[in-house]
């Protein structure tokens, strides 16, 4: 079927908003569609020249892995010698096979208009290619086509897992990549840099911003999560280094915490009052989301990917999403490093002149706000995945290296707690100008 000549009603082919083209809305559709639709959607995206097209589909694999969205691998050749790439990632927001996943649609909107500017001339930071990007917001309906990165492939390192950097050589270089790339974009934000249709796509909603990502309500359901995590700890303390299961500690973050909770409002306004602090940011730099290869001189560079909820945050979220899965000892020995390294980069980018300390400081009150916000389900989660977990000797045990998902909760509860092991609130709270509720 040529998508020209499909029914616009039809739900697999909605109108898409940046170009103006159909929207293939699952792989099923896009092959249907073949490669006349591809060549329609690369010349309405400006990627393909108008006397180039698809000439075939050489190959179309779904890949059923991560996310919400349906995915296909796909290779094509063109008519005529170009320098686009012949192998391409495609991501659809809807999935025909997973009704709840179809319905977390609207959350790849942002990603797709970030793809639709990535292009542009000067771009900061290198991210895969777009090829096509567009977003029907009636319908939650998006595709993005971009090339697909080669790991393993000539200087490229192979792709690498979140949370197990334990198997990485040289992590904290990784995690230096990571830092500037993400102050370069932050940075060119600020400085106005960017597409004009960055600023359009991302407005900083601060009311939303402030009032997002809230604690446990109320109060005792609070406490009740909290008692839940001592007793977990006190289950299985082979999970955890043993600073941060002794009962002392552990009532210290109960009782710091409940402070936190009945100012919770007065904290996040202080947050995000800061101007400087906020800029568009990737929510999720982790390791697992970029691909790493060196440069000239040998220095380890770094693109990005997987751009889902990107927009206007603050820049402890952006370094909080991106060193949460580094090894606790790293934490705790170069956080105050790379918060310098992204603070001197966001300047040099073009970014307001914001002082490591002070960044620091929102760090570690943004840390706890998110942890308390989210962590406090993980034991649950976390025992709910395994029969028996005290037959598990440690986060490093093959078990946690086969899932995913526990294993990320479990280590990003711990570099929760070890951040907070390091930090007296109860001080910072004192010091915040904000007033006891």
């Amino acid at each position: 079927m040529n998508a020209d000549q499909s029914d616009q009603r039809d739900s697999a082919w909605p109108v898409g908003e940046i170009t103006g083209r159909p929207i293939a809305s699952h792989a099923a559709a896009l092959l249907e569609g073949g490669p006349a639709y591809l060549t329609q959607a690369f010349h309405a995206a400006g990627t393909l020249p108008a006397d180039n097209a698809v000439s075939s589909i050489t190959d179309a694999r779904e890949w059923a892995v991560g996310g919400t969205g349906s995915k296909l691998i796909l290779s094509v050749a063109y008519a005529k010698p170009t320098t686009l790439p012949t192998d391409l990632f495609v991501k659809f927001s809807r999935n025909p096979h997973d009704a709840g996943r179809d319905s977390l649609r609207f959350h790849m909107g942002p990603e797709i208009r970030f793809a639709a500017i990535s292009n542009q001339p000067g771009f900061p930071i290198a991210v895969p290619l777009c090829l096509f990007a567009d977003f029907d917001s009636e319908s939650g309906t998006g595709i993005l086509i971009t090339d697909r990165i080669g790991y393993g492939e000539g200087d490229v390192e192979p792709h690498h897992h979140k949370c197990m950097d334990y198997d990485l050589d040289a992590p904290l270089d990784h995690y230096r990549a990571l830092v500037r790339a993400l102050a370069r974009l932050a940075g060119a934000h600020k400085a106005g840099t960017l597409p004009d249709a960055a600023y359009a796509y991302f407005p900083f909603d601060l009311e939303r911003a402030i009032a997002g990502d809230p604690m446990p309500q109320p109060r005792a359901k609070l406490v009740r999560k909290l008692e839940k995590l001592e007793e977990f700890t006190r289950s299985f303390p082979q999970l955890f280094p043993r600073p941060l299961i002794a009962p002392p500690f552990l009532q210290r973050v109960a009782r710091e915490a409940l402070r936190m909770a009945d100012q919770e409002r007065a904290i996040r306004e202080f947050l995000h009052a800061d101007p400087d602090m906020i800029a568009l940011c990737h929510w999720n730099g982790n390791i697992d989301n970029a691909w790493f290869w060196p440069d000239a001189d040998g220095t380890l560079q770094c693109g990005l990917m997987d751009w889902g909820s990107v927009g206007q945050m603050h820049l402890a979220m952006t370094l909080l999403g991106s060193l949460s899965g580094m090894e606790h000892h790293l934490w705790a020995a170069h956080i105050e490093e790379l918060v310098a390294l992204f603070t001197a980069e966001y300047r040099a980018a073009g970014g307001p002149d914001v002082s490591p300390g002070r960044l620091m400081l929102h760090l570690r009150v943004y840390t706890a706000l998110m942890g308390l916000a989210y962590l406090l389900d993980a034991p649950a989660r976390i025992a709910a995945e395994f029969d028996d977990l005290t037959m598990i000797e440690g986060r490093r045990h093959p078990r946690f290296a086969e899932k995913e998902n526990p294993r990320i909760m479990l280590h990003i509860l711990t570099s929760f707690l070890t951040m907070w092991h390091g930090t007296d609130f109860d001080e910072i709270l004192d010091r915040l100008p904000i007033a006891d509720a």
